[in-house]
């Protein structure tokens, strides 16, 4: 059954229920259903197959593309937590075939920094999932019950943070990592790894992850060269990426761990070691 249809007020004969709440300036496809109690404020506008669940609060200005799902108590477009912020006129944007669930809170942007939070496509933000101003998710994300990310966190595709993990603000987390329970992560952490602890350190790489996208042999065994390079033989971070060059001739994952590793070594915060 399609997890919209689950939901047990959809009733296709009634498009919107009379208690909902539907600002004049929303713009909403002709099939998005909103469910009791829920209110769609000003300068929302919600794609083709939206379903939003009983006493679900969206703010704007925010856009939604096809087939969202909101469920209950969720928050979505709010106006950010920073002291900084004054009412200024920033955005929430979100592609296709996400799921909300409940108690979850996701953001609008600040102007310092950039004034948007994006979400990608397809991504499970699980419950009571907190996603701060200024965020950006890429596709294909889950984030587990319970996670939380401060501001300006940049998370690339087919990441997973599990449950409880907490991301402190201005961090990078690259494709394909997996954070295990209750991570608290205070570095950028490169594509591919498994991290774990307070704080997070990495302990593999997110093999089985990388398994069930089609990392072949070949890829997965350059992959752990390139990890033992910069995670085990004690080598300074510019040593180690010297020695990888030669795998990443051959191995496009181990080219895309370097480049992550050059790009956001000398941000506001270091490689996770």
């Amino acid at each position: 059954m399609p997890i919209a249809e689950a939901l047990p007020w959809t009733d296709p004969q009634q498009r919107i229920h009379p208690t909902a709440i539907i600002d004049p300036t929303a713009k909403l496809a002709d099939d998005v259903r909103v469910g009791p109690y829920s209110i769609v404020g000003a300068d929302v506008e919600l794609g083709p197959g939206c379903v939003v669940g009983p006493h679900v609060v969206l703010r704007g200005p925010s856009v939604f593309g096809a087939r969202n799902i909101f469920f209950q108590f969720a928050s979505i477009g709010e106006g950010p937590q920073d002291l900084k912020f004054h009412g200024e006129d920033t955005r929430l944007e979100a592609g296709d075939d996400n799921v909300f669930r409940e108690y979850c809170s996701v953001q609008r942007g600040t102007v310092p920094g950039g004034g948007l939070t994006r979400i990608g496509n397809r991504c499970l933000i699980m419950n009571y999932v907190h996603i701060a101003h200024d965020c950006l998710l890429a596709d294909d994300i889950i984030l587990v019950n319970n996670t939380s990310l401060a501001g300006h966190v940049e998370i690339d595709d087919f990441a997973i943070l599990g449950g409880f993990t907490l991301v402190s603000q201005f961090l990078h987390i690259g494709a394909h990592v997996f954070s295990a329970m209750g991570s608290v992560i205070n570095q950028n952490v490169p594509p591919y790894l498994l991290v774990s602890g307070h704080m997070a350190k990495p302990k593999n790489l997110n093999l089985t992850g990388l398994k069930r996208h089609g990392f072949g042999d070949a890829e997965l065994k350059a992959l752990r060269q390139a990890y033992k390079l910069f995670y085990t033989q004690g080598l300074g971070m510019d040593e180690a990426l010297t020695q990888m060059q030669p795998l990443a001739l051959d191995a496009p994952a181990v080219q895309r761990f370097i480049a992550f590793i050059e790009h956001n070594r000398g941000g506001r915060a270091t490689i996770i070691r």
